[in-house]
């Protein structure tokens, strides 16, 4: 791992040779829904890192900088509001944006998105309102919004539909009318009952640099270049062996799952989370992937990560796991690249486990 303070991903760190680190979470079988991780984040240093859960609670573990290792922090102070801001959604807030301006951030629902500024607390201004005057007409929702890194005056927001918009603040203050419409044609042949739920996109990140955005949908990831609307640049199958699944993933709600994604630090790599508390990890530059499992049975002191296979079909080989056999239970949605050393955070259920590359 790259010693703390270091600047960019090591080019090693792309050969995906990951060891264990630290697990944080209890053992239990059973486990209370407000135990369950709702998200985790590293801050832009690196240095500290959050996880938030159902029953409210955020834990924030900071990093030694002797030893490279994440610790709990002592309770110093009990956490409260700083500010409280007005209920300006009728719907589940699914995205909070801070802008690089550091003044205004945007909060999202499925029809609405309100820009707000940080010091006024009983006011937002509506950015984005796709809501029908009749509901009946509605024909699809916001799913995730997000300001681009650098440029203050441009977000995104994604949605049911598998599109994504580019908005433009300087264009219009009522950004209804996008700048940039990003959407991927449909293959006629492989339509199926199927094929908009999937579609569906649960998550849209910025790079780092700004030149790009990926997209997680169901069965996939995408990297888009903002310069090109028609397609993306780059599709990653993330458990494409699902697709002859897809029935009885409807039948028990999974195919609704939201996984999330994000970038290394350098853009180079990307990462997103699958089931069986699988978590697959995509090289851009040599087109390599790796699909990994956190498990604490493998959660001795800087054990590696041994990649893992999924069979579907025919006779399965001796490290391989049957397709049929993946729990759907255990699903990792939540993942977090550090900043600027091969550093990953996995959220698997009530557990957050924690990665480095492994030392030659």
């Amino acid at each position: 791992m790259a010693g703390a303070g270091g600047g960019g991903c090591p080019a090693g760190g792309n050969d995906f040779q990951w060891c264990f680190s630290q697990v944080k979470g209890a053992i239990d079988e059973d486990v209370a829904e407000a135990d369950i991780i709702s998200t985790v984040e590293f801050n832009y240093s690196g240095d500290l890192l959050a996880t938030g859960d159902k029953g409210g609670r955020v834990v924030i573990f900071q990093r030694e900088q002797e030893v490279p290792i994440l610790k709990p922090m002592d309770l110093m102070v009990e956490a409260s509001p700083r500010r409280i801001f007005a209920n300006a959604h009728t719907y589940h807030i699914n995205s909070i944006s801070v802008n690089s301006d550091h003044e205004t951030y945007l909060s999202a629902d499925d029809l609405r998105i309100n820009l707000w500024h940080l010091e006024i607390t009983d006011r937002s201004f509506n950015i984005v309102d796709i809501k029908p005057a009749n509901m009946e007409e509605l024909t699809e929702v916001i799913t995730a919004a997000e300001f681009h890194p650098h440029q203050c005056n441009v977000f995104v927001y994604s949605s049911s539909k598998g599109t994504i918009r580019l908005c433009d603040m300087r264009s219009s203050a009522l950004c209804d009318r996008h700048s940039k419409f990003f959407e991927e044609p449909e293959d006629p042949s492989s339509r199926s009952f199927f094929s908009e739920i999937i579609s569906s996109i649960s998550d849209v990140k910025f790079s780092h640099s700004g030149r790009y955005m990926m997209t997680r949908d169901y069965l996939s990831v995408k990297v888009w270049d903002l310069n090109m609307e028609s397609r993306p640049v780059e599709t990653h199958q993330v458990h494409e062996y699902l697709r002859s699944k897809l029935c009885s993933l409807y039948e028990n709600d999974c195919i609704f799952d939201k996984f999330e994604c994000c970038w290394n630090g350098s853009d180079s790599a990307i990462m997103t989370g699958s089931y069986n508390n699988f978590f697959r990890m995509f090289d851009r530059d040599t087109r390599r992937d790796v699909t990994l499992e956190a498990s604490r049975e493998s959660s001795k002191p800087r054990a590696s990560l041994k990649p893992r296979k999924v069979c579907t079909g025919g006779k399965r080989k001796k490290d391989e796991i049957s397709v049929d056999s993946l729990d759907l239970n255990k699903k990792i949605l939540h993942t977090a690249w550090h900043p600027a050393d091969n550093v990953i955070a996995v959220a698997a259920t009530n557990n957050l486990y924690i990665f480095q590359d492994k030392i030659n």
